[in-house]
């Protein structure tokens, strides 16, 4: 127990004090005004102190409790208490490269990526930590999971286009990402083996990558998928564009690019996950649906100054009735 105003304790306990010094003094008076009735004949001899005292303390005694809590409510007690609560993380991975500003997709793919990446953090509950990657030929944690949805967007509007693509990189810099530490693999420095690397168990987390799934890195991803899928890391991978394709202009070169469909279903089938062409409207909804949040307890300080103030005042009802019951009056 632990008090938001700790300096309201002094007076708090010297208002308490003082009740009980008064009611001593108020029941010594009582008693001696009632002896010199009864010596004056006025009234029956006094009983004696044994005679059903714990009845007659038994109303003033609660009454005494009930403003002593009161009193200690002006501190504004607080409790600590466990709280279990359902969390996950998400990762959105969202493709920067080159081929990304085609308009196969309008306006472009990076800006239809963006939007559908737009849409599903705004849809998500407050309990679901939301991070974010951007991948070309490398991939970085633009940023790290967060329950803020502000600094989510803010780094998803920040998004350039620029360079190759490599989904491998993506998948383990979103894994690391979720681990909090780096996932790296040992040799080729676009996957290579990853039988060594140690992730965990994530069952409560998911990836989501937005790209037309044009790999350009020379290395093939699925060994990554592979390593999400045996840290319980769901990879859901979204279509940006269109499996005919379009042609860009890139310094002066015709480069023609295509949404890669074999490739990003191959990567969600790996990891249990689901592939969605992003011109369903209805896709990024259906990933939440996929992700299984973990119980979790956090502890939390909660103001319990309601339930003094409750309690004394069932306290002050019970000592009402208890003694109109026996003298017919409250006090």
């Amino acid at each position: 127990m632990t008090f938001a105003w700790p300096w309201m304790l002094v007076p708090a306990l010297a208002g308490t004090v003082l009740l009980v010094l008064g009611y001593r003094r108020l029941s010594a008076r009582q008693e001696r005004r009632r002896q010199e009735l009864a010596d004056l004949g006025l009234v029956g001899p006094a009983p004696s102190p044994s005679a059903h005292g714990w009845s007659r303390r038994l109303a003033p005694t609660i009454l005494l409790a009930a403003l002593a809590l009161l009193l200690f409510s002006l501190a504004r007690p607080q409790a600590t208490i466990a709280e279990p609560r359902r969390e996950g993380t998400v990762v959105l991975a969202i493709d920067v490269s080159t081929s990304m500003t085609a308009t196969d997709l309008r306006p472009s793919r990076i800006e239809a990526a963006k939007a559908a990446a737009r849409r599903f953090v705004q849809q998500q509950p407050s309990t679901i930590r939301i991070g974010v990657v951007a991948f070309g030929d490398s991939a970085v944690v633009t940023q790290r999971p967060t329950t803020s949805r502000g600094l989510v967007l803010a780094a998803v509007d920040r998004l350039t286009p620029q360079g190759g693509t490599a989904v491998g990189r993506a998948i383990l810099t979103s894994l690391s990402a979720i681990t909090g530490r780096p996932v790296l693999a040992s040799q080729d420095p676009g996957v290579g083996n990853l039988d060594s690397a140690d992730v965990g168990y994530h069952g409560s987390a998911a990836v989501v990558l937005l790209t037309d799934g044009e790999d350009t890195s020379g290395s093939d991803p699925l060994p990554a998928a592979e390593l999400a899928s045996v840290a319980g890391v769901r990879v859901h991978t979204v279509g940006i564009g269109s499996p005919a394709g379009t042609v860009l202009q890139v310094d002066g070169f015709q480069v023609a690019t295509s949404l890669d469909e074999s490739l990003l279903k191959a990567v969600a089938a790996t990891t249990d996950g689901t592939y969605f062409p992003a011109r369903d409207e209805q896709a990024l909804r259906r990933v939440y649906s996929s992700i299984h949040p973990g119980w979790t307890v956090q502890r939390a300080h909660v103001e319990v100054t309601a339930a003094f103030a409750a309690t004394a005042a069932v306290l002050l009802l019970v000592a009402a009735l208890l003694s109109v019951g026996r003298t017919g009056r409250v006090v």
